[in-house]
């Protein structure tokens, strides 16, 4: 059937409009950001007001500033209490509930650290276009600061409201065992937060945390003197022969995919695994099969991928390059090459994770 001019004319308008969106909403999540980076909604939350008030609390040039409040305030982000007044007596603030969002990274709802994740994930932006030339891959440690504490910022919420509460009694065998003491792997650890949440979760455990990225253990390290905690971060290979037939759980939070051999490294975490014992596996919760157009959650993880997850995961070879959108069939198929013989999708209502019990 023919298209009309119209329908062609609307279908344009359309996605010209979508565009300048996404600048907006581009726009959006860089100066939020900045907001967090330099403490400018930190300040707003303890009542810091006036721009003199917020500049002194910050240590930020007051022109400069000006400038962000009153983006800010024009894009809805904070509001001022009467724009026409001159400039050293407008008072700004936050909008009710919105400090949940932008300041209290404990709250299910912070999000301010999603946006220091999409400013670090595009800075290795030209390797990332080069490797699309010539097929090679991206390390991981290319990813700067901003990426690494942002996604372990992202992930900390999750673990630290949902891990001991929602995700953990889901495996009532492997719960039990462990209050009473027993030992964990967190494989691909990542900046411990997950490792940390586990620990809390189960005292009389003995938790250690594992990965193969330096920058990440030290982080790790850091984020667990921090909170007091007394855990053992290794930057150690899953096949160790040394840690074999040792843990009554093993866990490994979203990284399955961006491993680049995944067979073998659940042939790895098979062998960490004591009799008995559980792979606990946590990834990405993209839809069963491709279909386009998608869902937003499928959008966001293909658009990980396309920064991030697949250009990691073909950094090594040989490799399965898996990307981000690891549906459960593949995911299956893995682990029955590795050797396991269960593998159940368990019942955690999760936006963005599905999660994976594997025996065997």
């Amino acid at each position: 059937m023919a298209t009309s001019e119209t329908s062609v004319a609307e279908a344009r308008d359309a996605l010209v409009e979508r565009l300048f969106e996404a600048v907006l909403g581009m726009t959006d999540v860089y100066t939020v950001y900045m907001g967090e980076r330099l403490g400018i909604y930190e300040a707003l939350a303890e009542g810091n007001e006036l721009e003199a008030e917020i500049a002194a609390a910050t240590g930020t040039n007051r022109r400069y500033l000006r400038e962000w409040l009153e983006q800010q305030a024009v894009t809805g982000f904070i509001v001022v209490d009467d724009a026409s007044k001159p400039v050293d007596e407008r008072r700004y603030r936050l909008p009710d509930g919105y400090a949940e969002v932008l300041v209290e990274r404990d709250n299910p709802s912070y999000m301010t650290a999603f946006a220091r994740m999409m400013a670090g994930i595009v800075r290795p932006l030209p390797q990332v276009l080069e490797a699309f030339r010539t097929g090679d891959g991206v390390p991981y440690a290319d990813y700067d600061p901003d990426f690494l504490e942002g996604q372990g910022e992202m992930n900390r919420v999750q673990f630290i409201n949902f891990l001991a509460s929602d995700w953990m009694p889901a495996l009532p065998d492997v719960h039990e065992r462990l209050q009473a003491g027993g030992r964990v792997a967190d494989v691909a650890c990542g900046t411990g937060w997950s490792t940390i949440a586990l620990a809390r979760a189960y005292p009389n455990a003995e938790v250690h945390g594992l990965d193969l990225d330096e920058a990440s253990i030290a982080l790790a390290r850091e984020n667990a003197t921090r909170e007091a905690m007394d855990i053992p971060f290794e930057v150690r290979d899953a096949a160790d022969p040394g840690l074999r037939g040792r843990y009554d759980l093993v866990t490994c939070f979203e990284a399955v995919h961006d491993m680049a051999r995944p067979v073998e490294s659940l042939r790895g975490m098979r062998s960490l695994l004591a009799e008995g014992g559980v792979l606990l596996i946590a990834d990405e919760r993209v839809a069963d099969r491709f279909t386009a157009p998608g869902d937003e959650v499928e959008r966001v993880m293909y658009g990980f991928s396309v920064f991030h997850c697949l250009a990691v995961g073909l950094e090594e070879q040989p490799s399965a390059a898996t990307g981000t959108a690891m549906r459960a069939e593949t995911l299956r198929e893995y682990a029955e090459e590795a050797g396991f013989t269960g593998f159940e999708v368990l019942p955690i209502e999760n936006d963005f994770w599905r999660f994976y019990r594997l025996e065997g």
